[in-house]
């Protein structure tokens, strides 16, 4: 199987998730092959397999570079993923204000992770002067372009009516609608709002799903807050998230 390319500057991205998964090696070679003939897209996605050294070595610092090629060729994600870069020193050192910078050029470009990631640079002071106003308008932006870790975070801030006025019904919306979007804080969120209105089934559901995607930060923190449920049902889950939470310490 080999890439199908168009007019030079498009992959066949079907295809190349085909072969990524039945031959990796194969796939970081055609991939390779592309990037060099300046194919923008095939230069982003060999900066993500240099990064989880899929298909291929693991080289974070090559990863920033194609990120780079692929940045000043005009691709909002690679501006955003060399944020990442940048902000969580993955290949070379961390430069917070040079990954905000970034970020606000993903942002300029409409894309949704840009804005995201922006926004949490602005709720925390990170590389730019705090400003929880402007971030939640930047989470509104991606929320309302789908994206469904700011859905999540847009709930909160409805919820809790910081820098906002309260509105819980709103809340209780963007937290289902993150939830269905794959997000496993929101469907955390929305397995809440179940269990309070006495859905315990639909919400064990919703937590399951969550269980199953949940990364180590979150199910270090959501397995002790199951503990705290009122409902037996729902406290039940909490050895499963503790022992999904050990299993993944392990693998990393």
């Amino acid at each position: 199987m080999t890439f199908a390319l168009h007019n030079r500057q498009e992959l066949d991205s079907e295809q190349f998730a085909q072969m990524l998964e039945h031959s990796p090696s194969k796939a970081a070679q055609a991939l390779l092959a592309a990037a060099a003939q300046n194919i923008v897209e095939a230069q982003l996605l060999l900066g993500q397999i240099l990064l989880d050294g899929r298909g291929i070595e693991k080289d974070p610092a090559l990863a920033r570079r194609w990120f780079s090629i692929a940045a000043s060729a005009g691709s909002a994600m690679a501006h955003n993923m060399l944020g990442r870069c940048l902000e969580h020193g993955w290949g070379g050192e961390v430069n917070l204000a040079m990954a905000a910078d970034r970020y606000r050029q993903a942002v300029r470009a409409g894309l949704d992770w840009g804005m995201y990631n922006y926004a949490n640079m602005l709720a925390t002071g990170r590389g730019v002067p705090a400003d929880n106003g402007a971030a939640l308008g930047f989470y509104r932006q991606a929320a309302q372009l789908g994206h469904a870790k700011s859905m999540n975070l847009l709930g909160r801030y409805l919820e809790d009516g910081r820098y906002c006025p309260r509105n819980e019904l709103q809340a209780q919306r963007w937290y289902q609608r993150s939830a269905e979007a794959g997000d496993f804080r929101g469907q955390f969120s929305h397995a809440g709002v179940l269990a309070a209105k006495g859905q315990t089934a639909e919400a064990i559901i919703w937590l399951e799903r969550a269980l199953a995607i949940g990364n180590v930060n979150f199910l270090s923190v959501a397995g002790p807050a199951l503990e705290q449920a009122g409902q037996a049902e729902i406290r039940a889950l909490a050895p499963a998230y503790q022992a999904r939470l050990a299993q993944l310490r392990v693998a990393h």
